[in-house]
């Protein structure tokens, strides 16, 4: 076992209070009062909000209005989808599909904060205890790396975006957490912890492919495997029970309700994604790792891998250190998780969140053994990057504000052009809040040179959040103008000839129809016998309609103002080619 030298002032615990507002403040911040934002946002609202206002089996085989593609995991489409038929009339559609969100990214912190708790407290881990006494307590000091756990999670610079989505990857999240939670919980109570296991898993399953559950089942074993304590068969018995119910709850449904067998083989299909993955490594997948993930999962990696570095050596060779439950668990889950995103045909920064809990588990068991240097150039280089970025924050916003300084004025106009800015006093009261406890945290981490050993993590993890909070404060008017289909499907609803019997939307993409289905009473079905047909890709539309011997006339050209390659057009079919 490795020596770690530690005085019990150093596991002093953060408060809780600061903690939880902290926690609060960055995961309730940017998923409230917006519309749905292009790209994967969109699509996941949209399928939300079809299940809201459809039938029975709409919520048998969750898909976008107008479109039969079925998308595979429904959870996450049930979560939201009842949280808008509830809480709709109250909070509006998109304040309650919120919810849904706020709620994955807290229960995903609780199942990491009380993952690494357990594990801090075991023997394996446990500081050096002097002669005179005054090492940490174990509760204490499972406590402090949890707390730091936490921090880390946080100051993950790739979560700020992703965790305020309306998408599976939100679901995604909470099943790998809560697998991990249940994977520790495993070593000294078997079936409590196989019970959480197997909710992660049918958790995962029931939100994503079901290769992906196959690929993390079999990266438990690994961990299993290199582990050099493992819990018993009850542990393993009741993970399979758990987990294969819940994954056969929506078989079990299909066949109730006795749709058909066409049916049932797409939704197999869609869930299994089998075009997705391929048995060798993707070179594009690959280059979209290396390009993405060192920025996606800082600081999380590098303090990942020092804690690797440590551990490395040990009595239980041939792997020493990495034997140890703190490090073997992970391991297995890591490894299925790169395999799996390395084989994926398209990999999205989605996909990335799945490696952020398993390494921020690696990465909180450095924080007792970084050296003071590292620990300040972290937070050197923490404060001066935050700092610089929420200055830059607030000058745009006053440019934006008073047209002053001039030329910046112009430069966010050309962006967004047409954006009328109106001053929002409860979000620049926000914003004067967060940066006031901005100062406040740099002022203790500066002055009074703290000795616990979650330290470290502290200005990067509220650096994320001030940024965040600005951004999502006195830029959320201007970002959700920017990223919106709003303006744009209020300008296709006048487009549109009275009279019309629908919309072709087959060249139309997910999120285009998705944010025209909910911003408009239009009715769009992937169907070439509409008189309308509306498209996002060049020439496809006209291709596909010379095809089937049609004529199309463009009736309405747009685009979001903000996105200069995109090319909307409204055409009506106007005659037989022959």
């Amino acid at each position: 076992m490795r020596s770690i030298k530690l005085t019990a002032a150093a596991t002093s615990t953060m408060p809780r209070f600061v903690l939880v507002l902290i926690t609060a403040i960055y995961g309730l911040v940017g998923i409230f009062d917006r519309d749905p934002w292009k790209g994967d946002d969109a699509i996941g609202f949209g399928v939300m909000w079809n299940l809201a206002h459809g039938s029975w089996l709409d919520w048998l085989l969750p898909h976008i209005e107008g479109r039969g593609e079925i998308m595979a995991g429904p959870l996450p489409y049930w979560i939201g989808g009842l949280l808008i038929k509830v809480f709709s009339p109250i909070l509006g559609a998109t304040n309650a599909a919120g919810i849904y969100s706020a709620t994955c990214f807290f229960l995903s912190c609780a199942a990491i904060w009380n993952a690494c708790y357990l594990l801090g407290r075991r023997p394996e881990v446990q500081p050096t205890a002097f002669a005179l006494g005054g090492e940490p307590e174990a509760r204490n000091y499972g406590r402090t790396l949890a707390d730091g756990a936490l921090m880390i999670f946080l100051a993950c610079i790739g979560l700020a975006l992703r965790a305020h989505e309306t998408t599976p990857a939100l679901a995604q999240l909470l099943g790998i957490s809560t697998l991990i939670y249940g994977l520790v919980r495993g070593l000294d109570k078997p079936i409590q912890g196989g019970f959480w296991t197997g909710v992660g898993l049918a958790v995962i399953a029931l939100s994503a492919s079901l290769w992906l559950f196959v690929f993390l089942f079999a990266g438990l074993l690994i961990s299993l495997a290199i582990c050099e304590v493992k819990p018993n068969a009850k542990w393993l018995g009741t993970t399979w029970l758990v987990s294969l119910s819940g994954i056969f709850l929506w078989p079990v449904l299909w066949w109730l309700s006795d749709i058909s067998p066409e049916l049932t083989a797409k939704a197999w299909q869609a869930w299994w994604k089998n075009d997705l993955l391929q048995l060798t490594p993707s070179s594009k997948s690959i280059g979209f790792l290396s390009r993405n993930l060192t920025l996606y999962a800082w600081p999380v990696w590098p303090l990942a891998f020092w804690s690797i570095w440590f551990w490395r050596k040990g009595a239980n060779y041939p792997l020493g250190g990495i034997r140890n439950p703190n490090m073997a668990l992970p391991l297995g889950l890591i490894i299925a998780i790169f395999i799996y995103l390395m084989n994926q045909t398209l990999l999205s920064e989605q996909s990335l969140i799945l490696i952020i809990p398993p390494l921020v588990i690696w990465a909180c068991f450095s924080l007792p053994i970084i050296k003071r240097s590292v620990i300040s150039f972290i937070d050197w280089l923490a404060l001066l990057t935050f700092t610089v970025l929420s200055a830059f924050i607030w000058v745009m916003w006053f440019a934006m504000s008073t047209n002053y300084p001039a030329g910046l004025a112009r430069n966010v106009a050309k962006k967004v052009p047409g954006f009328i800015h109106e001053m929002n006093w409860f979000g620049l009261f926000a914003a004067l809040i967060v940066t006031i406890l901005w100062i406040s945290v740099i002022r203790w981490r500066t002055s009074r040179a703290p000795k616990a050993i979650w330290r470290a993590v502290v200005i990067s993890a509220a650096g994320t959040t001030l940024t965040w909070v600005l951004l999502m404060t006195l830029w959320l008017p201007t970002i959700n103008y920017a990223k919106t289909y709003r303006p744009v499907a209020e300008r296709l609803v006048k487009a549109v000839p009275s009279g019309s019997n629908c919309i072709n939307t087959t060249h139309l993409g997910s999120s285009q129809l998705a944010s025209f289905a909910y911003f408009t009473d239009l009715t769009l079905k992937d169907d070439p016998s509409c008189q309308l047909w509306i498209s996002n890709k060049p020439g496809e539309a006209r291709k596909a309609a010379s095809k089937i011997n049609l004529k199309l006339e463009l009736l309405w050209e747009d685009r979001r103002v903000s996105d200069r390659t995109e090319r909307l057009r409204l055409y009506r079919v106007i005659t037989d080619a022959r």
